[in-house]
């Protein structure tokens, strides 16, 4: 839902940094694998109560998935690119809830929830773009990407958002994790809706 003002804004910076890096000879997989050991890297920040920690680390991951982008933007993407991107993203966003909730088992429940949330988010996205690619459907909305991407009200910058809040409010995660679990399952929701309207015919 913020994603297309948040291009507006960060988009420019990315690009002269991403021209900087594939001038220097720097590749698209190599920013990603770099930006997914930072978001792995807030798991045990997480678990120790490193809460400032863990936000160092998932603002370095979310802006090397910012740059892996404008790299491959660049010197072309490729398949593996976009795999590795889905893929990685996934994982980190999926692995923090549950480092938090082993950093602090009373908010065990509010995870799980939260976790359960997302298979609906990340199912519903990834069976659209399958299914948008065997129909040879393409969008530019979101900006030149691998696959087909759906966006809805839980996108990339309100997951950014969301995670900053449990990192500087940790406390309040049970708030943060439902008001998040609906937002996903809302967005579940249209996505469901946008392929029955564009797969039914």
């Amino acid at each position: 839902m913020l994603d297309a003002a948040a291009r507006r804004l960060i988009d420019p910076p990315l690009h002269r940094t991403a021209r900087v890096l594939a001038g220097l000879g720097v590749d698209a997989n190599t920013v990603t694998l770099l930006g997914f050991c930072a978001g792995i890297a807030s798991f045990p920040a997480l678990i120790w109560q490193q809460d400032i920690m863990a936000l160092a680390c998932i603002v370095l991951n979310r802006l090397a998935d910012g740059l892996d982008g404008a790299i491959a933007r660049i010197r072309g993407a490729t398949d593996l690119g976009g795999f590795l991107d889905i893929v990685l993203d996934f994982i980190v966003y999926a692995g923090v809830p549950v480092a938090f909730a082993i950093g602090r088992p009373e908010h065990a429940l509010a995870a799980a929830v939260l976790v359960f949330s997302f298979v609906g988010t990340m199912a519903s996205f990834l069976a659209f773009a399958i299914i948008a690619a065997k129909r040879g459907l393409t969008t530019s909305r979101r900006g030149a990407k691998s696959i087909y991407y759906l966006g809805g009200i839980a996108e990339g910058s309100e997951t950014i958002l969301f995670l900053a809040l449990i990192c500087l409010f940790p406390d309040a995660f049970a708030w943060f994790a439902g008001i998040f679990a609906v937002a996903c399952w809302l967005t579940t929701a249209g996505r469901v809706a946008a392929a029955v309207n564009t797969f039914a015919r």
